[in-house]
């Protein structure tokens, strides 16, 4: 598996105990001057952009226009070799075994869909929310950044960008999507190479079942590291070493209350999580692949520290953790906290831009840079003139 033979950059990233938080970077790190341009108000704008299109429901004409926009905004950054996968909707695939859970303790509030449009207050948005989702054709878009020194093996950074619930979708998983978006943004900017590749992806169908990321894996999987045509340096699907997923980054406001309410201010305690499946093939790279993530927080993130945990589950990541090392970045646990209710406005009316507090947004901006730090160490960034 190429992402334990790089060499000692992995296991010097990976190791839990590599760095403290607020170490200082090297000078003249050029993982640093590209951290450095990760803005709160530009995440945000991405996030309000997104907002646009309402809950984004796969199917429906607002998710369409939400894939169009999004490819739009990746090739002005310069990530302009865009391209969709297709496929149809139900998905006629085999699943992959399912993952186990994390023990839930402490109290847990009532989660479900919202599938009530009346439910929504604002009528402007109950109105964009109001078109079917039908079955039938998808599509979903990326683009990627290609390789100077290795074309051939890519990491693939992912959100998905479909939502439910009759709200803006702007937590789940618009909070995701940008930071993908703004990634793609900075590594496609002036001088700015890495020696292996990396890919943008937007999932679509995440909501339904993973149904995008299965699609991309079940079609893609076999092309990997094929040169396409013969001698051509080019390659359509490069090698995977690793999957990053970024969904719902910003809530973490602790544990219900007795009552079930939540508190309105974020808890002191707010960290990123980042998630392995421990019963997964690829197991043990996984979780290296965790603590890069966990070293790069120390060394890159301004505010937030990152826990590392072992029972990743219900998101696109899973579609790859058989194949490659994959893992998913998120605002809590997902089985112990957030299937516990610790999200109030998950798959809600409430989950719209309005909802979330500064604080909330640059939980968020944390996560790109605990990514962006890691991708950097992993796929060799460089910055030319």
């Amino acid at each position: 598996m190429r992402i334990l033979t790089i060499g000692a950059l992995i296991a010097t990233l990976a190791s839990p105990m590599s760095a403290q938080r607020g170490n200082a970077p090297p000078q003249n790190d050029p993982i640093q001057t590209l951290v450095s341009q990760l803005q709160l108000e530009k995440y945000k704008a991405t996030i309000k952009g997104l907002t646009q299109f309402g809950d984004r429901r796969a199917g429906s004409d607002r998710n369409r226009a939400a894939i169009d926009w999004i490819e739009a905004q990746l090739k002005s950054y310069g990530c302009t070799n865009t391209e969709r996968l297709k496929y149809e909707y139900p998905l006629q695939i085999q699943r992959g075994a399912g993952a186990g859970g994390a023990r839930v303790r402490g109290i847990r509030a009532r989660t479900g869909v919202n599938n009530d449009p009346s439910a929504q207050p604002d009528a402007r948005l109950r109105e964009l929310n109001s078109g079917p989702a039908p079955n039938g054709p998808r599509e979903e878009v990326y683009c990627t950044k290609i390789g100077t020194t290795h074309p051939e093996e890519m990491y693939i950074v992912s959100a998905h960008m479909d939502g439910i619930g009759y709200g803006e979708a702007a937590n789940d998983d618009g909070s995701g999507t940008a930071i993908v978006m703004e990634l793609a943004r900075i590594l496609h900017g002036p001088g700015v190479q890495t020696e292996r590749s990396i890919r943008f992806i937007l999932w679509n169908n995440e909501e339904s079942g993973l149904e995008g990321s299965r699609a991309y894996a079940a079609q893609r999987r076999d092309l990997q590291g094929k040169e396409d045509p013969t001698g051509s340096g080019r390659y359509p699907e490069p090698k995977w070493l690793g999957v990053i997923q970024h969904d719902m980054m910003m809530f973490d406001h602790g544990m219900p209350r007795a009552d079930g309410t939540v508190s309105k201010d974020q808890r002191p305690e707010a960290d990123v999580n980042v998630e392995f499946q421990s019963n997964s093939a690829f197991a043990a790279q996984s979780q290296t692949l965790a603590w890069a993530l966990e070293a790069a927080n120390v060394t890159y993130a301004t505010d937030y520290p990152v826990a590392v945990g072992a029972h990743m589950q219900s998101t696109d990541s899973v579609s790859f953790q058989e194949h490659v090392a994959a893992v998913s970045v998120r605002e809590n646990e997902r089985g112990s906290q957030i299937g516990a209710g610790w999200d109030p406005h998950w798959h809600q009316p409430t989950d719209v831009f309005a909802t979330f507090s500064d604080a909330d947004f640059r939980l968020g901006l944390n996560a790109a840079q605990t990514t962006l730090g890691a991708l950097g160490k992993l796929a060799g960034v460089k910055i030319g003139n």
